[in-house]
């Protein structure tokens, strides 16, 4: 079927196989995007470069203390977490009742405080990230060859977003959260701290990019850059998807990677414009994205 259309079919998967990654990360740093904003209503320009430092903290855990890449996916999170707890407990907190554009100024400006302290650190050639031992190689499925790791960050992505949906709709947490959001004084009177949850779930949105960050350090090199490349681009997916939503963030980041894979086979040249195209038919026929709620 292939050869008809003049496609080899590895040269199909492959493409296939870049967008699903890519769209991994899309759906990883949308998914605490929307996480932050649909809770905690700042739009947190911050996220591309929490996603840089968590690549950059694992690299800095395995060359400077030697710890290696199982345990960085647990501490990194947690280390990114915390600091973006620091920032919201110092700075966001203060503007929660003011316009959206205050919050998004702020965050624009702690991303380039970061990305400029690591510029002048290490510059911006780019730091190497060995793949760990146990996910070298891949597998040949007759139709393409599938690197191990590649593989693993599907499914480890595919996890961590579908853990994180089950929580926040499913569960009584998640439904607390939620409250919250609509009513904060009545979840209060039932003994809940709720400034406390609304820092810890925008320390659990900033976990999620570090998180994404330790994925992509063995497949991108380590820089400065790294997320300034891509926050754009998750942007455009968050609000194609709906601003806030959780499933929205999910689905349309992996649709959206393979999209942006079977345009490199077809349309080289629009692979890197087409989300952006997406997004503006999106918007001209649902303003509130394909999954949001029109207010």
């Amino acid at each position: 079927m292939f050869e008809l259309i003049g496609i080899p079919p590895q040269a199909l998967f492959g493409q296939l196989l870049l967008g699903l990654i890519n769209g991994s990360f899309y759906a990883m740093l949308s998914l605490g995007l929307a996480i932050i904003f649909g809770l905690l209503n700042i739009i947190n320009f911050t996220h591309g470069a929490q996603y840089m430092l968590g690549a950059f903290v694992a690299w800095m855990l395995l060359n400077y203390l030697g710890i290696s890449y199982w345990w960085a996916l647990f501490l990194v999170p947690v280390i990114v977490g915390a600091t973006g707890i620091v920032i919201e407990r110092l700075l966001i907190s203060r503007l929660y009742h003011l316009d959206h554009l205050y919050g998004l100024l702020l965050t624009f400006g702690i991303a380039l405080i970061m990305q400029g302290v690591l510029r002048n650190n290490y510059g911006i050639s780019g730091l190497p990230y060995s793949i760990p031992p146990q996910l070298a190689g891949g597998q040949n499925l007759g139709f393409m060859f599938l690197p191990n790791y590649r593989g693993w960050v599907v499914v480890a992505s595919l996890f961590v977003c579908l853990g994180t949906w089950f929580v926040i709709e499913k569960t009584r947490l998640g439904a607390y959260l939620r409250a919250a959001t609509e009513n904060p004084t009545l979840v209060g009177a039932f003994g809940i701290n709720v400034p406390l949850m609304i820092t810890l779930t925008y320390g659990f949105g900033v976990a999620l990019a570090g998180f994404a960050g330790v994925l992509a350090a063995p497949i991108y090199s380590v820089n400065p850059n790294m997320g300034a490349e891509l926050i754009i681009v998750v942007f455009a997916v968050v609000v194609i998807g709906g601003m806030g939503s959780i499933l929205g963030a999910i689905l349309t980041g992996f649709g959206l990677g393979l999209v942006e894979g079977l345009t490199r086979v077809f349309y080289p040249e629009g692979s890197a414009v087409v989300i952006f195209v997406i997004m503006a038919i999106v918007l001209m026929i649902k303003p509130a994205g394909l999954f949001g709620r029109t207010a």
